[in-house]
């Protein structure tokens, strides 16, 4: 499969597996044809979109960077053949993500059962 084709795949592949997790996932190129938006969806988030057995990661996340826009944390998902689906960012953009997370937005939806197995985890 030829590099193009691949992109694409791994682009329409991202896009259905983000919409399983119920986001309005679509690929960027066969949606009102945006350029530079590989996969949208992800309010806040630039995805840029890999498969490759080999990636240079600096690389993708410098072009991530580059087509994000100001109010976008950009970000790298990709995989190889036959294995997970990974997610690339700079330690700023994902500290910032934590710490949401961990102020209780995520857990307040989880009830206080599940607070309290988990603080017990990171002791």
């Amino acid at each position: 499969m030829n590099s193009k084709r691949k992109g694409k795949v791994g682009e329409l592949e991202l896009a259905r597996i983000l919409r399983d997790y119920g986001y309005e996932a679509r690929r960027g190129q066969q949606y009102n044809g945006i350029e530079g938006k590989d996969v949208i969806g992800l309010q806040y988030i630039h995805i840029e979109c890999k498969r490759a057995e080999r990636l240079n990661v600096y690389d993708a996340i410098k072009q991530a960077i580059k087509d994000a826009k100001e109010c976008e944390k950009p970000a790298v998902f990709w995989r190889r053949n036959r294995e997970d689906w990974l997610v690339t960012m700079r330690l700023e953009d994902w500290i910032e993500l934590y710490r949401e997370w961990e102020s209780g937005i995520w857990l307040k939806e989880r009830g206080d059962e599940h607070n309290e197995s988990c603080r017990g985890a990171a002791r």
